[in-house]
């Protein structure tokens, strides 16, 4: 097991530093930079004023050389104004020249410098803890609503294939995942927050459950969320329950009398949350796509929503560790769901 876990983090790191360096190549295209320039300086630029402002502030560098700054293992680059005050990647506003060589050279996302948010005029990690914090939060109570309803559903959808309950409960399911949020999240602000409709039973945003959460004000966003992932993993478990109920173990414990409360507990629920367990897993960095929509829609000012603000406003370094965040995310995860589904699975022990 140690072996795997070291072979799985090596290709973790390698295939961390291939998405980093696409998006980072991405972001850092000239018409991004262009307007970055202008954003930051005048919209009226002229072209040679926008290379003058890209070359000081160190854009002009080749891509190698801004990845190996941005990640720390390259030099910072510096630049030496008319005065002789000197600014740069590791230089904090303009010094002299003897201050600038007390500055360290190496001052990337490994040293924990993630830049500075053009947007917010804040550090970047500061910006992205707090917001992460936020979805960490709204994710937290989306899982506790999700993962039990939707193994509920599942389960008791398995365990009698065929019947009405089954087909009531699939149907339910398919629905809650063929609605996506924007659709169920904009229904549901009609008809239980609109003074037009009259069910005015959620009567707080979301924008004040970020200090005070409520039931008023932090219902909503959980639900919509939950129920477009309730569904798949719905019928992920169903699939297995039924499945693993027509397994001959199962048909061995009928036989010899035992109930169907202790056949269902005790010898087929193990087996059937193999499969579920995985997409379950597998749903955690959908959520962080997930957010995205919802938190913009209830304005619930979350990573999701620090993601639209930096893509909406050019906003380049906080964009790149909104991204290196979500690969980071997502690549763990997978690791999480290989390692428990190796202990859920003793066949893949052994083997």
């Amino acid at each position: 097991m140690g072996l795997f876990i070291l072979r799985r983090t090596g290709v973790m790191i390698l295939t961390a530093l291939c998405l980093t360096f696409i998006v980072f190549v991405l972001t850092n295209l000239y018409p991004n930079l262009e307007k970055l320039a202008k954003t930051q300086g005048n919209f009226r630029m002229s072209d040679e004023a926008v290379a003058s402002w890209l070359d000081k502030n160190g854009y002009i560098a080749p891509m190698p050389v801004k990845y190996g700054q941005w990640l720390g293992v390259v030099p910072g680059w510096t630049d030496t104004d008319d005065e002789g005050k000197v600014t740069g990647r590791c230089i904090a506003g303009a010094v002299t020249a003897e201050e600038a060589a007390k500055a360290p050279s190496l001052c990337g996302i490994i040293q924990g410098d993630w830049g500075q948010s053009t947007r917010f005029k804040k550090g970047v990690s500061e910006i992205v803890a707090e917001r992460l914090g936020n979805t960490g939060f709204l994710m937290m109570w989306v899982l506790i609503v999700m993962i039990p309803a939707a193994l509920t559903i599942g389960i008791l959808a398995g365990m009698r294939e065929g019947s009405a309950m089954d087909r009531s409960l699939s149907t339910v399911s398919i629905l809650t995942t063929a609605t996506p949020e924007y659709v169920s999240g904009v229904i549901f602000i009609a008809v239980f927050t609109s003074s037009t409709v009259g069910l005015k039973w959620f009567k707080g945003t979301a924008t004040s459950a970020m200090e005070n959460p409520t039931f008023e004000n932090f219902t909503l966003p959980v639900i919509t969320i939950a129920l477009y992932g309730m569904g798949y993993i719905a019928r992920m478990t169903r699939a297995s329950t039924t499945e693993v109920m027509t397994a001959q173990y199962i048909r061995t414990a009928r036989l010899k009398g035992v109930s169907f409360h202790n056949i269902v507990l005790k010898h087929a629920l193990r087996n059937a949350l193999i499969a579920p367990f995985t997409v379950i897993m597998l749903q955690i960095p959908w959520l962080l796509n997930g957010v995205v929509i919802v938190e913009t829609l209830f304005n619930y000012k979350g990573f999701g929503w620090v993601l639209v603000e930096a893509a909406s406003n050019n906003d380049i370094d906080l964009l790149l560790a909104v991204s290196v965040v979500s690969v980071v995310v997502v690549l763990l995860t997978q690791l999480i769901s290989d390692i428990g589904y190796v202990y859920l699975n003793p066949r893949i022990r052994i083997s």
